[in-house]
């Protein structure tokens, strides 16, 4: 619970920005079209994922050098400080151009936290869990994601209820970053209590140079992390200001779809862990692989030209249904590469350069080019790095078996 509670409550804090993008982009960047204010924000999102490696490289040390506990109390703790600044940020109206380099620096305090939390927590569930049921029980590290990206749209569609539109974009969206920086510090309790799952340290924990002997690992990980995270992004996060800005949907019938729409995805997690125990981790890529690279053009044009809430909820869920085959056991399959004094670091690092690349440049690209009157590409572009992953997964060998505490038992 310590480690599931504080990975919601981090992704939480991180997708508050996503989901509030709409309200509080003109404060710091008044001029220009939606597009553009969008493309601002989206940059500043996709340059917190740039801080992603270095956090999965600093925290990874850390884990696999000092403890899991350690590396995910400090984790939360930078996100809780990185919220609790955006909550109080001046406007661009009040100081100029320093509120969107307030607004940078904030993000990429988040970001640097948020490439930690990844490979620590993945690292820990792996080890908790028990054999032939460790896909159905370490899903619930997607599970508490997808949960912060749900609790996220619950507090945004109760203050869309509470405030008036003017309300929210002059401090609806600071009271969303205010809860989150809250709730972190009550998890804090919680991973203060936290057992470690490896006593004696390795001489070489921790270690870039340990990891490249794994190297054949590392390139698995970026390989299925691009598909897998550019596919989680385009039907989340990016999805909501797609169904807004090229379908023409309305804002709050949009935040009600993408709510609604988490709650089947929360529920396949579990589903899909277990089958991955069932069919092994390899099996689950290359499914995911196959139908993402199939589906992603067409599912992108029927939701660019949607008219009906009921349709775009079904059209989000079945994208997300195929991302499931994914989620569900990504953190797992890349902590049962590595061995145990190099597996934090190696889970962090490697996810956290394939989800800077792909996941989190994926709105940016896309607001590009649709900035650039050229926005179909962008799912060809998501095609192709999905088509990436699926080969990555036909040359990977499956991990369903490998014990992740074998080497210090």
């Amino acid at each position: 619970m310590a480690g599931a509670l504080g990975n919601l409550v981090e992704w939480y804090d991180f997708y508050v920005y996503a989901f509030t993008a709409l309200y509080f982009s003109a404060s710091f960047f008044p001029a220009g079209d939606r597009t553009a204010q969008l493309l601002a924000t989206s940059a500043i999102y996709a340059v917190g994922f740039l801080m992603r490696p270095l956090g999965g490289w600093y925290f990874g040390w850390l884990a696999d050098a000092h403890g899991r506990r350690r590396a995910m109390t400090q984790s939360i703790t930078m996100m809780a400080m990185g919220s609790l600044a955006i909550a109080f940020l001046p406007t661009h109206a009040a100081i100029g151009a320093g509120a969107p380099v307030l607004l940078l620096a904030a993000r990429l305090l988040q970001g640097f936290s948020t490439g930690g939390e990844y490979g620590a927590v993945a690292t820990y569930l792996s080890e908790v869990t028990t054999p032939g049921r460790r896909g159905l029980l370490a899903s619930v590290q997607y599970v508490t994601l997808i949960g912060g990206q749900f609790a996220a749209l619950l507090v945004i569609l109760l203050l869309q209820s509470l405030l008036t539109e003017a309300e929210m974009r002059q401090f609806g969206w600071r009271l969303a970053f205010g809860g989150g920086a809250i709730a972190a510090m009550g998890v804090l309790l919680l991973r203060a209590q936290m057992h470690e799952t490896v006593g004696e340290r390795h001489p070489e924990a921790g270690r870039i140079g340990a990891l490249l002997a794994h190297w054949r690992g590392l390139l698995v990980v970026v390989g299925l992390t691009a598909g897998g995270s550019l596919s989680f992004y385009v039907f989340s996060t990016y999805m909501q200001k797609y169904l807004v800005n090229t379908a023409g949907l309305e804002p709050r019938a949009v935040n009600w779809i993408m709510t609604a729409v988490l709650v089947p995805f929360m529920m396949l997690q579990p589903l899909f862990g277990a089958l991955s125990d069932r069919i092994g981790r390899r099996r689950n890529m290359i499914a995911f692989g196959v139908l993402a690279t199939l589906t992603t053009v067409p599912l992108l044009r029927l939701l660019g030209s949607v008219q009906s809430p009921v349709a775009a909820f079904a059209l989000v869920l079945v994208g997300l249904t195929i991302n499931s085959l994914y989620t569900s056991v990504s953190g797992l399959f890349k902590a049962e590469l590595f061995p145990v004094h190099v597996r934090a670091l190696g889970v962090g690092l490697a996810y956290g350069v394939a989800n800077a690349l792909f996941g989190g440049s994926a709105e940016a690209v896309a607001l590009f080019l649709k900035q650039r009157g050229h926005e179909g590409a962008f799912a060809w572009y998501a095609t192709a790095i999905c088509a990436a992953a699926l080969l990555t997964a036909l040359l990977m060998r499956d991990t369903r078996d490998r014990d992740p505490l074998a080497d210090v038992r």
